[in-house]
């Protein structure tokens, strides 16, 4: 395995990152998850603005997009894979033992790692914590998922493979790493990035290919709603067959499954929508 670190191609024993970079210390880092495709990556353009927006939303330098592609492509001709799980990792750097930054710069890590498709369908739990819609981080991708793994790993323990929060004033907001849609009276709906949810790269070509709204939605519209689905880098989308202990019927349903195809089809015709 041959991972890229700052500035060069190394092999995984010899990739190392300081244990004074701020990425880990403090989690002063952001990251983005890129699918890729027989070496393919899909969206990368979509995936470095965002990764500049995080970058600009911490206060980071701006990444260099042109090393960030070199990169991705030196691991992708590396690691030969038919679908891999493409990590770009960008933290703060050396830095002291709190939160000020150093003067070293930043860090770049491109790693790849082998995944597979996912099913049609998948169950998701909901979780008593709250998305803060005003946080300083709020619709950032950064390294600080603590909440996210902690959530996630509620989820596994009721047999789901996602948790979704509510926002503090109780509207429906997203998952620890995916955003969420509902369909009711035949139409799609999902949380308006107000909400404090991430914009998923998935999310808006969803939105743009299917015509979804984006609708201030009550955490309880999951009870009643007609289909739920997720979307995310690595699900595409996925239908949910169960919320909590409520089984929507028939996942997916009419709506979603014509938004999978639609998706399938798109995306499949575009590498970099």
């Amino acid at each position: 395995m041959k991972i890229w670190l700052d500035g060069a191609l190394r092999d995984i024993e010899s990739a190392r990152v300081s244990v004074f970079d701020h990425g880990l210390t403090v989690g002063d880092g952001i990251f983005e998850t890129v699918k890729a495709v027989d070496g393919k990556p899909f969206a990368l353009t979509r995936h470095l603005d965002r990764l500049t927006r995080s970058a600009r939303g911490l206060g980071l330098p701006d990444p260099d997009h042109d090393e960030v592609r070199r990169a991705c492509a030196a691991v992708l001709e590396a690691n030969p894979m038919p679908l891999g799980r493409l990590r770009i990792t960008y933290t703060g750097g050396h830095g002291p033992l709190g939160s000020d930054r150093g003067e070293h710069g930043p860090t770049l890590v491109v790693a790849l790692g082998e995944t597979a498709r996912r099913p049609d369908s998948t169950a998701v739990i909901t979780v008593p914590w709250t998305r803060n819609e005003r946080g300083a981080l709020t619709g950032l991708k950064t390294t600080s998922y603590a909440e996210n793994v902690v959530a996630l790993a509620r989820a596994h323990e009721h047999g789901a493979s996602e948790a979704l929060f509510a926002n503090t004033v109780g509207q429906l907001c997203e998952g620890t790493g995916s955003n969420v849609f509902v369909v009711l009276d035949g139409e799609i709906h999902t949380p308006p990035l107000a909400s404090g949810c991430l914009a998923g790269i998935t999310r808006a070509l969803a939105i743009e290919w299917t015509g979804a709204v984006e609708t201030e939605l009550p955490l309880d519209v999951l009870e009643r709603a007609d289909e739920i689905f997720l979307t995310s880098t690595l699900r595409d989308i996925q239908a949910v067959h169960r919320v909590d202990d409520r089984e929507p019927p028939g996942a997916p349903g009419p709506v979603t499954a014509k938004a999978m195809r639609i998706f399938d089809e798109r995306s499949g015709a575009d590498q970099d929508p």
